[in-house]
């Protein structure tokens, strides 16, 4: 199974409205990550403008329809098509979503949470194991931001997770914009979440934006809207804990009111500073 091996720098999500000044001049990023489902038609532009950026950048792809989550099989259709770019585009990295977004015939526009009980964790550990093995490849996954809690879990989110890898071989993907956004809406501590998370499974970090927003009883509410700038709060979570792992590929997402390249290069050089600064810490 061949492993995750993004370089431990700072990517940014592609959007197509940015290559032209992506590909006018070699831009300071570590990497581009994309959505597979964008990339299963046969050509087009889609494939012309990622077939460029792919000579020269390392690439993640990121799924959000496999409803791994699901207790239903997952689609065979769409599992064959995930191979097919994959294949096409051989990617550092593969990841998906702890979430499910399908119920029989009907796709639902949604990342959607699940339980965390034995069955859930058997029946995700299953998925996992029947995209790696069809991939050939480690597939990432990624702690999800909630808005609700299950009575029916047992288990913590950490150890769901942790056990998750642990059974399949599985990597992670620490989405530390969701961790604030969750633990906000659910009065965590989010630094206690991050001090138990495996973090020895992390091998991608996602940074985005969250908007703000009340409850119906007047209490804050976070969603994860991925159409602003990363908040401070997020940053200094980020920064905690590149600071204790060391350098990890860190990825900036902004895929609402998309700004102009500029902006969103910013950002990821935001990110690429604090990771030299790790590094530097680390190698001293």
């Amino acid at each position: 199974m061949k492993p995750s091996e993004l370089p431990r720098r700072a990517g940014v999500g592609f959007k197509p409205e940015h290559f032209a000044a992506i590909d006018a001049v070699s831009q300071p990023i570590g990497f581009f990550e994309v959505h597979a489902e964008n990339y299963m038609g046969a050509g087009g532009p889609p494939h012309a403008q990622l077939g460029k950026l792919r000579q020269d950048y390392a690439l993640s792809i990121h799924g959000v329809g496999l409803s791994i989550g699901s207790m239903q099989p997952l689609d065979a259709d769409h599992l064959a098509r995930l191979k097919i770019v994959c294949d096409r585009y051989e990617p550092e990295s593969f990841s998906e979503h702890l979430a499910w977004s399908s119920h029989d015939t009907t796709f639902l526009n949604d990342l959607l949470p699940l339980p965390y009980t034995e069955a859930t964790l058997a029946q995700v550990c299953a998925h996992i194991d029947e995209v790696q093995t069809l991939l050939g490849r480690q597939m990432l996954l990624e702690n999800p931001a909630t808005y609700l809690l299950f009575e029916e879990s047992t288990i913590e989110e950490v150890d769901f997770l942790s056990e998750v890898a642990h059974r399949t071989g599985c990597g992670l993907l620490l989405d530390v914009n969701n961790v604030f956004v969750a633990a906000t809406n659910h009065r965590l501590d989010p630094r206690d979440y991050l001090k138990r998370f495996p973090v020895q499974q992390v091998r991608e970090i996602h940074l985005s934006g969250h908007s703000e927003t009340t409850d119906d009883a007047g209490a804050p509410l976070l969603i994860d809207s991925h159409d602003t700038p990363v908040k401070d709060p997020v940053w200094e979570l980020y920064e905690e804990l590149i600071t204790r792992t060391g350098p990890i590929a860190s990825l900036v997402e902004w895929d609402n009111d998309v700004p102009q390249w500029p902006v969103l290069r910013a950002e990821a050089e935001a990110a690429g500073t604090i990771l030299r600064r790790a590094a530097e810490r680390w190698a001293a």
